[in-house]
């Protein structure tokens, strides 16, 4: 891997930042088949409680910085003593927060997450102010001055600046777009106008297997992979829990496993971790199956922490565990 670069790069997290409030079940709570079971009127013991910060592009902000990057976040919060911890913690990280919007007199997005030793967990959520990331709170130009761009997922209400950044995108050819869809935006399918028009210019486009399926309209991965490929993307990754990732650049097809061995104690920031990894090994210049070592090499250490936050690598930690923890990458076609 090489270490020389005419200079650091530059991105932009676009989406959601969430105040979690993590609380950790001990193996005495009752099970079903479909998750935890929480009665009327009863209650029950925690073994911890844990505050962390989280959300989409807080996530990949941070996680963009501590790789090394000049990271920036847009996004909305509240001016609550969330919305507060919230900015605090990503200025502390060194994320940029000019582009953030803070609205006053609500309250900013906050989680309650039910945590098993397992490492499953169960989500109580509220969008807060993440629902006025709109076209009046969006700061377009901010895509300017960036080399890497990550979209995440969006509220229903905020889709409406997928226009914006189509057309940012379209006057800065150089701007790396990363994209991970959210629900709105996989029920609309690849071929709504605007989806179309992001998967086009979009460089690293990241889901999981049940998104890339019903975003698709396939029936099976491999045959999600060839459509969303078809679309213009230039890297298509599929991720598929301990089955690994199967990803594509239009001519070849890889399938990177996950690393042997880990502890999960936490799977919550996974994805974005794996995303920032393989994109931003991507703005390095590296391969395509190189990218998705590292981006599974962050997503493997972040499992093993509680929050989306604790786990995420540090440039010299990256480099090292890349050299450490070779993965083996199989072509695929």
């Amino acid at each position: 891997m090489s270490n020389t670069h005419k200079h650091t790069p530059t991105s932009l997290s676009i989406g959601g930042a969430t105040y979690d409030l993590f609380l950790t079940m001990d193996s005495s709570a009752k099970r079903r088949e479909e998750g935890i079971v929480l009665a009327a009127g009863g209650k029950l013991r925690v073994d911890r409680v844990i505050e962390t910060c989280g959300g989409g592009a807080c996530n990949t902000s941070i996680g963009f910085s501590r790789l090394g990057l000049k990271a920036g976040f847009c996004g909305v919060v509240g001016s609550d003593q969330w919305g507060e911890k919230l900015l605090l913690t990503m200025k502390k990280e060194g994320v940029d927060t000019a582009s953030a919007t803070v609205v006053e007199h609500e309250t900013s997005s906050f989680s309650i997450i039910l945590s098993l030793p397992s490492g499953e967990r169960t989500i109580l959520y509220t969008p807060g102010v993440n629902e006025h990331l709109h076209d009046a709170t969006f700061d377009v130009a901010a895509i300017a001055k960036a080399d890497v761009v990550y979209l995440n997922h969006l509220s229903d209400t905020s889709c409406m600046i997928e226009d914006d950044i189509i057309s940012a995108i379209a006057k800065h050819a150089k701007v790396q777009l990363t994209w991970n869809p959210g629900g709105c935006q996989i029920s609309a399918g690849i071929d709504a106008p605007d989806k179309k028009a992001l998967l086009k210019i979009t460089n690293l486009l990241l889901v999981n297997k049940e998104e890339a399926l019903k975003f698709s309209g396939s029936e099976t991965v491999e045959q999600a992979l060839k459509v969303l490929s078809a679309t213009g993307v230039k890297h298509v990754c599929i991720t598929d829990g301990k089955n690994g990732t199967l990803a594509t650049d239009g001519v070849k097809t890889y399938h990177c496993p996950i690393l042997p061995n880990v502890n999960v104690i936490d799977t919550t920031g996974a994805g974005d971790a794996f995303g920032v990894g393989t994109a931003w090994a991507l703005s390095q210049g590296e391969s395509l199956p190189f990218s998705l070592c590292a981006g599974t090499l962050n997503a493997a250490s972040v499992v093993g922490a509680i929050g989306a936050q604790a786990g995420l690598l540090t440039e010299h930690q990256m480099r090292d565990r890349l050299r450490s923890h070779p993965l083996s990458v199989s072509e695929i076609s």
